[in-house]
């Protein structure tokens, strides 16, 4: 629909008062019902995706978290100082960290049973990585994000994981505690 002056080129005209008046109410959050004219995008947007945002304040500079994250021999002290390669379903696996440092890499943690792919690496400062369970069904990835910051001789790391399946908040805000920030703690002492 092209507007011009108070005429429309396609039916149905919608004056200009009215696109004006119905842009400020909306603004206001006072809220217009929408024309029938108007796609419905409520049926292509979740509005109840689950989320996971934690904020970890660490005693070490951002080069040592960042690379405890993201370099395989790091991150493998990490993984045993979780103990959870320890655990009955654990047992006997060798590997527990296949990890590279370079965009684009796959991964495969805590002896495979979390995978994933690096998508952005910006040293000491960010690490985005698509990131699942092998628990999850086949082809479902969640986006692990952590941004680093300063903060004073300290680092900030700002987590927020998204796109899991539905349930799992609780269960994984809990791993992500005691398998990646509580080992990573007494790792960087």
């Amino acid at each position: 629909m092209i507007l011009t002056g108070t005429s429309c080129a396609a039916p149905p005209c919608l004056g200009r008062r009215r696109v004006i008046t119905a842009g400020a109410l909306m603004v206001t959050g006072i809220g217009a019902r929408p024309s029938k004219i108007y796609a419905n995008p409520g049926t292509e947007i979740s509005r109840t995706e689950e989320a996971i945002r934690q904020v970890r304040l660490f005693s070490a500079e951002r080069h040592r978290v960042f690379k405890a994250l993201t370099e395989e021999r790091q991150f493998d002290k990490i993984v045993q100082l979780s103990g959870v390669m320890k655990s009955d379903s654990m047992k006997g696996m060798r590997t527990p960290t296949n990890l590279s440092p370079l965009v684009g890499s796959a991964f495969a943690l805590f002896g495979g049973h979390i995978v994933g792919r690096q998508i952005e690496l910006v040293p000491e400062e960010r690490i985005v990585q698509a990131w699942r369970a092998l628990s999850w069904p086949l082809g479902l990835y969640s986006i692990a994000h952590f941004e680093l910051s300063d903060q004073g001789g300290s680092t900030k790391l700002v987590f927020n994981h998204t796109g899991f399946p539905e349930g799992q908040a609780e269960h994984l805000a809990s791993g992500w505690q005691q398998n990646y920030w509580d080992p990573l703690t007494k790792f960087l002492a």
